[in-house]
Order: structure tokens, then sequence, then C-alpha cells
């Protein structure tokens, strides 16, 4: 939802969000950007059809309709019309772009999508669809959205998909080079340490999430590999953390409700060096809640998902303060995600 509207859709077509969305996962599925990128020259609808192996009818319909929504650009030479890529969709839907968006997409066409399907549901009672969705039990929420080897796997590619664009503005937020120790807690793949390692060459990061998720990662990525980064299995709510002078939480807390928050922020106070900080990576709801939009569409996903919510900056800093977080700052990015910095004291050299 958010990325659709950010990256993609025209604000003229916001009633049409749905519609539109489905066409970019069906291009996207189909492969439809990346054709148009590694062939010579642009192609016919008849041409793209035979390689994607797709009807020539629906083929038609599909690239007319993402040239009025400025994914390709067509051209007529002889009474023939030639498609090829836009800037947009070569920079985000292209899968060799290093800001390639896709993975992230398909995550959206075949998991979000159909838990947003029962959004009214989930307002009346408050609570995620996955049960209504896919069968599946969300009393753990993780078991519910890591519910088999592909899906994890999707997720753990579009978490590195989302990082791409939006890791380093997070990372650079804040100075961050007086922590030369760092814990990315429920990091995933690690690709958010990688872009750390990038900007910091000083620190060492360790990577702490579920061993399922740690063994996919090991598995699936190992380009992320790198001798400043290392992984550490556990349960950041249940087993030790490993000790570290920041702590990096990205979209972690608006998965879990106040009460967990709160009991997460406290064990990471309790394992935490002296001076040093947690780092909160979210999006950040306006003072009066009514604002951004994507962020406001984040915390609806939020709801049909998992069992938390975006926060304002105030909610993050009633959240930080009682774990023992002092001189709580935030800073926006301008983009899709936001940083809040809570230290315990403040580091020597640390501005």
């Amino acid at each position: 939802c958010g990325i659709t509207q950010d990256l993609v859709v025209p604000r003229t077509l916001a009633h049409r969000w749905p519609l539109v969305s489905e066409v970019l996962f069906a291009a996207c599925e189909l492969g439809v950007f990346d054709l148009l990128s590694e062939a010579p020259e642009p192609l016919g609808s008849a041409a793209v059809a035979v390689r994607l192996g797709t009807s020539s009818h629906g083929t038609q319909l599909l690239l007319d309709t993402c040239v009025s929504l400025k994914l390709l650009q067509v051209e007529t030479s002889r009474g023939k019309a030639l498609y090829q890529n836009t800037e947009l969709s070569s920079t985000y839907l292209v899968r060799a772009s290093p800001k390639y968006q896709g993975n992230m997409l398909l995550y959206l066409a075949r998991t979000t999508y159909l838990c947003w399907g029962h959004l009214a549901q989930a307002v009346r009672d408050g609570k995620n669809r996955y049960q209504e969705a896919f069968g599946v039990p969300s009393d753990e929420l993780f078991t519910a959205i890591y519910r088999s080897e592909g899906e994890r796997v999707q997720f753990m590619r579009g978490l590195q998909d989302v990082w791409s664009v939006s890791g380093r503005a997070v990372l650079q937020a804040f100075d961050l080079s007086p922590f030369r120790l760092i814990c990315d807690v429920g990091g995933c793949s690690g690709a958010l340490a990688k872009e750390c390692t990038a900007l910091y060459p000083g620190c060492r990061v360790t990577v702490f999430d579920t061993p399922d998720v740690v063994r996919a990662a090991k598995e699936h990525f190992p380009f992320l590999e790198d001798d400043r980064i290392r992984f550490w299995e556990g349960d950041f709510f249940e087993d030790p953390l490993p000790e570290a002078e920041l702590y990096i939480l990205a979209r972690v807390l608006h998965d879990w409700s106040d009460r967990r928050c709160a009991r997460l922020l406290a064990r990471i106070r309790q394992a935490c060096k002296p001076g040093g900080a947690v780092l909160v990576i979210e999006s950040l709801l306006d003072a009066d809640g009514r604002g951004p939009l994507t962020t406001q569409l984040y915390s609806l996903n939020m709801l049909v998902q998992t069992e938390g919510r975006e926060r304002t900056p105030a909610q993050y800093l009633a959240l930080l303060g009682p774990a023992g977080f002092r001189d709580v700052q935030y800073r926006r990015t301008g983009g899709l995600y936001d940083a809040i910095l809570g230290r315990t004291g403040l580091p020597a050299g640390c501005s």
C-alpha cells in the first residue's frame, strides 16, 4: 500500500489504488519490466506475450495500462506500438537495479493484500487476520508471518528492498560513528547491518534474530557476509541479548503492543553498555495521528497483520522514557522511515 502510493501511483489515481496495485503486482510477477530491460530494443506486445508465455489480448491490456501509469513508455514505428521501461520502472522494478522493490511488492501481493481483504473485521475486533486469510492461528505472531520457508525468504528479500532505498537515510539521521559495537535486534538477513558497516567502517554489527531466520539468512543471502557482521540466534523477548553500545530496532516496535514494546525496551536498557543508546527506526505519525497518509496506511497494515501500530513521537517517548532512555530525539528523513535515538547517557565524543 505505502510503496505503491509513494513510488508509483499518481495522486490523481488515489481512488483506484487497489486496481492500480494489482496491475503493478501482475507486471512484476510476470517479469514485464525485467524482459524490457534485457531487450536490446523496445518490444511490441506480441513479442512480449511470446517471451512471457502470456495471452496476446491480456498482454496488450496490461502494457497499455502500465503506459497510463507511467510505468512504461510507448513509441509507434510503422504503425506498431513498441514498449520500453520508464526511468521509474527501471529504478524500482527491474531486478538488476540496486533499488529494486519487486520482492516487497510480491510480498504485498501474496500476503498483505489478502489480509487487507478482512480490514472491516479487523476494525471490529482489533485483531490481525491470518486465520481468515491463510487458516493460520496468530497467537505466535511470527509463526504466522513466517508460515512457510518460502514466505520467510520472500519477506526477508522484501526487507532488503526496503533498506536498499531507506537504509542510508535512517542510519545517517544521527551520527552513529561513536558506537563501535552495534546490535541490530530482529535484523533479519543483515541488509541494514550491511548498510551500517558501509556508512560507519569502524563499527561491528551483531544481527540478532530467531534460529530459523539466521539459518535462512546464511543459506539465501551469503553475499551479505562481512567480517564485521555476525549473526546471533535467539528470541529477543526471552533470551539474553548480545552486549552492545547501540541497539537498532528497525521496523520492530510497530509489530507489538505497548506492553510488549515496554518489555523489549527494558531488556535492551538492561543489556546496553554504559553510555549506550537505542535507535528506533519507524514511520512516524504526526503529533495528532492524522498523517502522513502513508504512515496511517502502515498503521492499518499493522492492524491486519500484527498486534501493533505506528506511533507519534510522543508515544515513542512514552515507551522509551520509562525503560530508562534519556535525551530522546527524533528526526524525520523525508522518506518512508524516520529515526528516534534514546540514550542511557552521552558516550565520549558524541554530540
